[in-house]
């Protein structure tokens, strides 16, 4: 026992530049070796690359070591010191099945340091740079070549070594697999080769039909023989294309995909045609759906071309935007089987926004060159009915970034009517008008009040206050919380104040939070904290089923059984994020940041704020100046005067007082001009003279509509000392047409100043 006291002992002895000796005689070794070296030496030598091998060993040993102890600070340090040594994922692949610790421990001790808040991204990089290795050697077209030999040779075992390894490589091993397969030459190993793909299943499939039209016929029975034996309704669409459209002339070839079809189908035919097939599929992928991914854990895909000459050809492209790559090719082709296709032509725009959406800054997709033109350019040209389907399914799905390019394409594309009217029995546009995000609601006001509608409609009445609303509300960002206890819920208020959140009060169930959501404009972020696994997702349903809450990004603090659980669980729905409890400061706001950007597009800031105010303020002054009846902005007189008073608002940038006086001066309501008149009167200098010249206007449009006492202050103002203010009082007192004795009183007053 004394003994591994003191090897821990001197485990624990940290250098300061974050390097960690394992023992004196690794000190020593290093030490002799370094003094052995030349001063000047310049070149690495195999010594020295020995040296770095087994320094990044030790080092490895050392992290798990200390993840073991539960020295998480020192385990933190020696991770982060292998990740900065950018080791190629094969070689660290290697160093870990070559290590002392071996592969097992390496595992186990990886999955309980990502049960550590400190360790989770540190454990989660060391295990992918490990997996990443392991795949990238089964991968490498050498070793799947091999693989290959070995499924063709006579011997049983290294047939399923051969096998295994393909199994592993799976979609990158199809270009070899595919050209096996034609071999006719080696029988055998065609038909351990056609086994083999029907257990890849999924893996095979797209890569297959990527290549079946352009094969020859006796190439495509082959083909079409595997893939009825795959059970996957993915090659259906396919298997039609080549039924009905085929140039082929053989009737083998039809034949056979007759009777794939019919294993694939086992009866069940449907009322489907080629191109409906296309546009299910296309769905399918935009759906994400996990099934149609082979790697799902994995940054990138692959995507599949064949050229006679090269054979299959594979392209990598990053997981994000695949799923939207697969979902316009499939459409793509349905319209060039059946081009008059709205709802492939709304799904293909859809997918284009959604790609647009996903795509990093800079990366060059392989499926969307740089050269091509934005989505916008296709969601315009497709026409209004084709965005007001797009602002349907992000209405169905919740996807507040597809929405409001939807709406942007709407507002750019549809006039009148065509702006509400919809598809069908739906009213997307109105339905953004209740949408739980307020980009989303400002957007679809702003739209609807520039088309100046005439008569009233469903929805029409939340027109002005969305706009009145977005006044002064834009910058505003709301959190809500459920915690089980007080404390919780003060320390995660803490962290949401600290980035300029004003929170909603504590609340222990959705139930309590009912009243202050509703009251609430809306909810840019909401942080549930549980140690109830079982009940959390009864709980994220309950807030999907609020019509506040419904899209609002969701951030669940967890323990670290239900973090793993939860995190599996809601790990596609970008509107979830799931955390450990025992998370820091700095990480949960990092978390809610990421959450927030991810799932809207980020909050509402002080620019962009500023913008949907002066829009806004615009979009009313329009309807007032044109005297629009449906949407009458004398409704929402007493925003338009609160905001009018609010000077903070003022003081802040996000709005002009001005632009809402210039409203408000249209509005016949005798509120509005005494508030007019208030403003002028609390006002000095040049923007006192703005204001009164705003009643003025008032005064001429609707008449003398103030108190008299207001009336008497306009009166001292124009018997002023300053002239220009003076003036700017007399034309109020002229637009209110005063009666004779008012004016005597003003004229006589000013005959006798000196």
């Amino acid at each position: 026992m004394r003994k591994l006291v003191t090897l821990d002992a001197i485990r624990m002895l940290v250098l300061s530049a974050g390097t960690l000796i394992a023992c004196p005689a690794m000190a020593q070794d290093v030490a002799t070796k370094d003094a052995a070296q030349p001063a000047d030496a310049a070149q690495p030598t195999a010594t020295d690359a020995r040296r770095t091998e087994l320094t990044q060993s030790e080092q490895l040993s050392d992290f798990l070591h200390f993840v073991l102890i539960a020295r998480y600070d020192v385990a933190l340090g020696l991770g982060q010191e292998l990740i900065r040594a950018k080791i190629e994922p094969r070689a660290f692949a290697d160093l870990v099945e070559k290590s002392k610790d071996g592969v097992g421990r390496f595992q186990d001790t990886v999955a309980r340091a990502m049960r550590v808040p400190e360790l989770e991204a540190t454990a989660g990089a060391l295990l992918r740079l490990y997996e990443n290795g392991k795949l990238n050697r089964a991968r490498d077209p050498e070793q799947v070549t091999e693989a290959i030999r070995l499924l063709g040779g006579t011997q049983r075992r290294g047939q399923d070594f051969g096998r295994q390894r393909l199994l592993v490589a799976g979609e990158y091993a199809m270009p070899q697999l595919l050209s096996a397969l034609m071999d006719s030459k080696n029988p055998n190993l065609q038909a351990q080769v056609s086994s083999l793909l029907v257990e890849m299943g999924r893996q095979a499939i797209i890569p297959l039909v990527t290549a079946l039209p352009k094969v020859q016929p006796e190439q495509q029975e082959r083909i079409i023989n595997t893939l009825g034996q795959i059970e996957y309704r993915t090659s259906l669409p396919f298997l039609y294309d080549l039924r009905d459209h085929a140039s082929s002339s053989s009737d083998t070839v039809h034949q056979a995909a007759i009777r794939a079809i019919g294993l694939i189908e086992k009866g069940d035919h449907g009322n489907l045609g080629t191109a409906d097939l296309y546009v299910q599929l296309a769905e399918n992928y935009y759906d994400r759906k996990s099934e149609l991914t082979s790697f799902p854990g994995e940054d990138n895909q692959l995507l599949w071309a064949y050229d006679p000459g090269l054979g299959l050809v594979m392209t990598s492209i990053q997981t994000g935007v695949y799923y939207d790559a697969m979902a316009m090719q499939m459409t793509e082709r349905a319209l060039s089987l059946k081009s008059e296709n709205p709802d492939a032509v709304a799904l293909w725009v859809a997918s284009n926004f959604s790609r647009e959406i996903r795509q990093p800054k800079g990366y060059e997709n392989p499926a969307y060159p740089a050269d091509r033109r934005e989505a916008m350019y296709y969601a315009v040209a497709a026409g209004p009915s084709a965005s007001q389907r797009v602002l349907a399914r992000a209405m169905d799905d919740r996807d507040t970034q597809l929405a409001r390019r939807a709406i942007a394409a709407i507002d750019r594309t549809a006039g009148g009517a065509g702006l509400w009217a919809g598809e069908g029995t739906r009213r997307p546009l109105l339905e953004a008008l209740t949408f739980p995000n307020r980009r989303v609601q400002y957007e679809s006001a702003l739209a609807i009040a520039a088309a100046q509608p005439s008569e009233a409609f469903a929805g029409s009445d939340r027109v002005v206050p969305i706009l009145t609303g977005a006044i002064r509300e834009a910058s505003l960002k709301v959190g809500a919380v459920i915690a089980p206890d007080t404390e919780t819920y003060q320390r995660i208020r803490r962290v949401l104040e600290a980035d300029g959140y004003t929170v909603l009060p504590a609340a222990k169930n959705l139930d309590e939070l009912a009243e202050p959501v509703a009251e609430s404009p809306a909810v840019d972020v909401m942080v549930i904290s549980s140690q109830d696994i079982a009940g959390m997702p009864e709980a994220i349903q309950a807030v999907r089923n609020s019509p506040k809450l419904s899209a609002a990004p969701v951030l669940v603090l967890t323990s670290t059984d239900g973090y793993i659980e939860l995190r599996r669980r809601y790990d596609r729905d970008g509107t979830i994020g799931v955390r450990q409890s025992t998370v820091n400061d700095q990480m949960m706001t990092a978390a809610i940041n990421e959450l927030v950007q991810a799932a809207s597009g980020g909050v509402i800031g002080g620019d962009e704020a500023k913008l949907y105010s002066a829009r806004s303020l615009t979009a009313l002054r329009d309807l007032a100046v044109s005297g629009n009846t449906t949407l009458n902005v004398s409704d929402s007189a007493s925003s338009l005067i609160a905001v009018l008073g609010d000077k903070k608002l003022a003081e802040s940038g996000s709005v002009n007082r001005l632009d809402v006086a210039e409203v408000l001066a249209r509005v016949n309501q005798a509120r509005a001009q005494e508030a007019l008149m208030a403003a002028a009167l609390d006002a000095t200098g040049a923007e006192r003279i703005a204001f009164l010249s705003k009643v003025a206007d008032s005064a001429k449009r609707h008449g003398n509509l103030l108190p008299r006492v207001q009336v008497d202050r306009a009166v001292e103002l124009a018997q002023g000392s300053d002239r220009a203010e003076a003036t700017a009082a007399a034309a109020v007192l002229g637009a209110l047409n005063l009666p004779n004795s008012d004016l005597a009183a003003l004229i006589v007053g000013d005959g006798t100043r000196k």
